[in-house]
């Protein structure tokens, strides 16, 4: 090994390692049928000084500047990746009876998935929520709701995650008033929410309030959280959403930071400092099939933003330099075809995952083209992440498929064209620019447009679907889950109930203070949290905030 690189690793292991070996020791690596032990990093040999540096200067070690090999300097040894399955039932009674099933199973996260109407700020009595309440999650339309889905699970021991993003601010603050009751301080929860809008606007489409009052919630929420709930995760950047409209892994890397240096930029315009609010920022990527090319996309994600931070914003603090992120396999990968053939997609990208250094994994169930996925399936989903975890070996060591000349390759390569397109971007005045003339949705329509045509055609073959398929017909007698429609009407009385039990005076007084507020300039979540202790409604709160904000309406172009 060169001697400056021999030195560099010595200083390494003396202060990045030490801090973290004195706080967290490793584990005991797993026992398996090699008798070969694993070093917790390799480096490489026979260097000369300038090839050296150049190693520094673009991998680094694990924990340290620029992250390509991780944000940890042990990474899986020190700890497994958390194990986050999302699930969202119907109602919160069933959800929770979900969550903990999935924790008894050895789940280390919660992840929620919430219907359409409480993602979109509707309660379920509202004519626009009519035949989609709890069809693709749970309703959450109360604190009494909020409180059931959490009955039984202390919120100060278990990491929760929610996939909410317009309405954000107000449901973390249900989570907060719901952590009040458990006797839980705000200082002490863990979690994420996703509260990312712009992604919205491109891919999602989830929506309410124009950009500029969107992006008001969101620093409302960094400023917040920043004071109030240090632990929790402020937003989760996502790619995810990207990638499953059809966007390629570098338009996936590209468009997500993109978004990322626009909240970074909003929230330095409202007057926070880069320091205070950046490390508690999170991305979410997508993880597909192409094994190597979802590896190096996670190292170079990982690494454009931690120069970003520290070259472009200044950020001083190493914690405001590292990309910490969650991934999901990839739902449109799945195949209502041969829905078994889904297993080995999800272990596939999974490995990636976990071979590109995730902090949290969801990996989808076999039968989620067809339906919200059953028990059995979804513990299939779970032990896959175990299996990789505890019987695979890629956690034994950091890194693992460092200095593959594929890999470095293609880290490279995904880095430098995720760049050129944010630097393009930039030319157009960031991405909320970018978002409103069509130019990212425009790159995604083609990419997902040139491979739909490529499947058309046999050039891609997708397992059981153009390729390898049966001639008999598919069953359709399969135990999925189909939700029962008298839920919706359940929903409604219970909201009413509720509301016929109020202080009806104090609900106008603090409805009309919110108007107010929100007509102002303060920040809006600690009224958020008083609103929902006193069981004003999620879309009351977003009727009002309409009012004052408006709806956001994309422009449409033929």
């Amino acid at each position: 090994m060169d001697k400056n690189l021999n030195k560099r690793k010595q200083q390494w292991e003396k202060t990045t390692l030490a801090k973290v070996l004195d706080r967290f020791p490793e584990r005991k690596a797993e026992f398996a049928t090699s008798s070969l032990p694993l070093d917790r990093v390799y480096l490489p040999d026979d260097l000369s000084d300038e090839q050296a540096q150049a190693y520094l200067d673009n991998l680094g070690f694990p924990g340290e500047y620029p992250f390509t090999r991780g944000v940890q300097p042990t990474m899986y040894r020190g700890r497994f990746w958390t194990m986050r399955q999302y699930a969202g039932y119907a109602t919160a009674e069933e959800s929770n009876a979900r969550y903990r099933y999935l924790l008894d199973a050895g789940q280390t996260g919660l992840s929620v998935a919430f219907d359409l109407p409480t993602q979109i700020g509707y309660d379920p009595d509202n004519p626009l929520a009519l035949g989609e309440v709890g069809k693709v999650g749970v309703s959450i339309p109360t604190l009494r709701d909020m409180e059931r889905l959490f009955e039984g699970i202390p919120l100060d021991k278990v990491s929760t995650s929610m996939t909410i993003n317009a309405p954000a601010a107000i449901l973390l603050a249900m989570v907060i008033a719901v952590g009040k009751k458990q006797g839980v301080k705000p200082s002490k929860l863990r979690g994420t929410v996703q509260n990312d809008i712009l992604k919205e606007y491109i891919a999602r489409g989830t929506y309410i309030f124009p950009p500029g009052p969107s992006m008001r919630l969101i620093t409302d929420l960094f400023a917040f959280c920043a004071k109030e709930v240090p632990l929790w995760n402020t937003i989760s950047i996502s790619g995810y959403h990207i990638r499953e409209a059809g966007s390629t892994a570098v338009q996936e890397v590209a468009f997500t930071l993109a978004n990322g240096i626009a909240y970074v930029q909003g929230a330095l315009d409202a007057g926070l400092a880069v320091d205070d609010f950046a490390p508690r920022l999170s991305f979410f990527f997508n993880a597909h099939n192409n094994l190597l090319e979802e590896i190096a996309k996670f190292r170079a994600a990982r690494r454009l933003w931690a120069r970003i931070m520290r070259e472009r914003f200044g950020a001083k603090d190493p914690k405001s330099w590292m990309l910490k992120f969650h991934t999901q396999t990839g739902g449109s990968t799945l195949t209502a075809q041969q829905p078994e053939n889904n297993i080995v997609r999800v272990t596939i990208q999974a490995l990636a995952a976990v071979l590109g250094g995730t902090q949290s994994l969801h990996t989808n169930s076999m039968d989620e083209a067809l339906a919200l996925p059953t028990e059995a399936a979804v513990q299939v989903a779970l032990r896959t992440q175990q299996v990789i975890a505890y019987e695979s070996g890629a956690a034994d060591t950091v890194d693992p498929l460092a200095g593959s000349y594929v890999i470095e390759h293609l880290t490279d390569d995904i880095e430098q064209q995720a760049h050129e397109y944010i630097e393009r971007i930039d030319a157009m005045g960031g991405a909320l620019a970018a978002i409103e003339n069509g130019f990212v949705q425009g790159e995604i329509n083609d990419a997902a447009y040139a491979y739909q045509r490529a499947v058309e055609r046999d050039e891609a073959v997708v397992v059981g679907v153009n390729k390898f398929t049966t001639d008999h017909e598919q069953k359709t007698d399969r135990d999925i889950l189909r939700v029962n429609p008298a839920i919706e009407q359940a929903q409604r009385d219970n909201v009413a109930r509720i509301r016929a039990g109020r202080d009806h005076n104090r609900v106008a007084d603090l409805l009309s203070h919110l108007e107010t507020a929100a007509k102002g300039s303060d920040n809006l979540m600690p009224l958020f949290v008083t609103c929902v202790e006193h069981d004003i409604t999620l879309g009351e709160i977003c009727n009002v905030l309409r009012g004052v904000f408006g709806e956001y309406r994309p422009q449409v172009t033929v």
